[in-house]
C-alpha cells in the first residue's frame, strides 16, 4: 500500500498527524490535483514539497526551500508518500518521534501537469505549473543520477523562467513570506502553543515553587491576624 511506509514510521498515539486511515469506511477519491508546501522545523529546518497523486501525497524534502530564481536549483529529497489530509497538518510532532518538531502550511494550491505525469515521474523529470498563494507559474522536478551512498533518490526543485520567476536582486520568497497560509502564524508561534513542549529541548520539567519555611509562615499568619483585627475595628 502507498501508505504502509508513513504509518511504520509514526506512533499515532504519540504524534497528532494524520494516520491516513478511511474513515466511515470510505476511501477519500483518488483524482484531486493540490499541493501544499509545509515548513518543518525539525532537526534541521527544511520545506515539504507535495503533490496529490494517485490518491496521495507524492513528497520531496527541499533542504533549502524552493527558490523563485531559475539559476537555484534546490536539492529535493524524495520520501515516502503522505496521506491526502496531511496536507491540512499544521502542529507540533513530539521530540523521539519521527519528523520530530514544528510543522506549518507554509503555501498550498493546485498544480497542473505538464504532459504525462506518471510518465514524467517515472522517467524522471516532472513538468508542471503551481497554482499557490506564493508559488506560481511553471517548476521542474529532475531527478539525479544514484550514487552508491545514497538512501533515497534526490531530485532537484527549480522555477521555470517565466512571469514568475525572480532575479538574485529580487527579495527571497523564503524571507519575504515567513508564515503560514492557513492561520498566519510563523513557526514560533506554533512551537510556543503547547507550554509543556518545546520543538528546541523537547519536554520542558518546569521547577517546583519553593515551599516557604516555617518562620516565613509564622510571620504571614501574624500579618493576616493583625490585618483581621484592624478590619473589625474599622
Amino acid at each position: 500500500m502507498a501508505l504502509d511506509t508513513y504509518r511504520k514510521k509514526r506512533d499515532f498515539s504519540r504524534t497528532p498527524e494524520p494516520s491516513g486511515e478511511p474513515k466511515g469506511g470510505r476511501r477519500r477519491r483518488a483524482a484531486g490535483n493540490s499541493f501544499v508546501v509545509q515548513k518543518h522545523d525539525a532537526r534541521r529546518l527544511h520545506y515539504d514539497f507535495r503533490l496529490e497523486m494517485d490518491g496521495a501525497l507524492k513528497s520531496w524534502a527541499v533542504t533549502r526551500g524552493p527558490s523563485l530564481v531559475p539559476a537555484e536549483k534546490r536539492l529535493a529529497v524524495h520520501v515516502e508518500d503522505h496521506p491526502l489530509d496531511y496536507g491540512d497538518f499544521e502542529g507540533t510532532i513530539p521530540k523521539g518521534e519521527y519528523g520530530g518538531g514544528t510543522v506549518i502550511v507554509w503555501d498550498r494550491g493546485t498544480w497542473k501537469p505538464v504532459g504525462d505525469a506518471e510518465k514524467g515521474l517515472a522517467k524522471g523529470h516532472l513538468e508542471f505549473e503551481l497554482a499557490g498563494e506564493k508559488l506560481a507559474g511553471r517548476w521542474h522536478l529532475i531527478r539525479m543520477a544514484r550514487k552508491p551512498r545514497d538512501r533515497r533518490d534526490n531530485w532537484l526543485l527549480i522555477k521555470g523562467d517565466d512571469a514568475h520567476a525572480r532575479t538574485t536582486d529580487d527579495p527571497d520568497i523564503l524571507e519575504e513570506r515567513p508564515e503560514s497560509v492557513k492561520t498566519g502564524r510563523q513557526v514560533a508561534d506554533v512551537a510556543g502553543e503547547d507550554p509543556g513542549w518545546s520543538s528546541k529541548t523537547g519536554r520542558i520539567v518546569k521547577a517546583k515553587a519553593a515551599e516557604p519555611k516555617t518562620d516565613q509562615l509564622s510571620s504571614s499568619r501574624q500579618i493576616a491576624a493583625s490585618c483581621g483585627s484592624k478590619e473589625s475595628e474599622l
